[in-house]
């Protein structure tokens, strides 16, 4: 735990940066019409694509004994693979209202 605070107290701007880019994030979310929402969640999941590379790549190169970058790093792969799912089951669900039905 101490690790942890030691690297929010000597990343402090770094910090600010992610709370205020969570805040834009989610005012930016709610204002997109339902319309834009397939192409939209089609970017999302490349994007966490990418953040799924990321994460298992910064585990492969942290260190054995580095609990903290390990443990951040299988969090951020599993929260990527939920919302990689998530958005394919979404968008294969509004697909799904736009067919005929027989």
């Amino acid at each position: 735990m101490n690790e942890f605070l030691e690297f929010v107290n000597s990343n402090l701007q770094i910090t600010y940066i992610l709370i205020l880019s969570i805040f834009v994030g989610i005012e930016v979310i709610k204002s997109i019409p339902a319309v834009l929402h397939t192409p939209l969640m089609s970017g999302a999941n490349a994007l966490s694509g990418v953040v799924i590379v990321g994460a298992i790549l910064v585990m492969l190169h942290s260190a054995p004994d580095d609990y903290l970058a390990l443990s951040l790093g299988f969090i951020a792969v599993v929260l990527g693979i939920i919302n990689v799912v998530g958005g394919f089951a979404v968008t294969n669900r509004m697909l799904r209202m736009f067919k005929k039905k027989k």
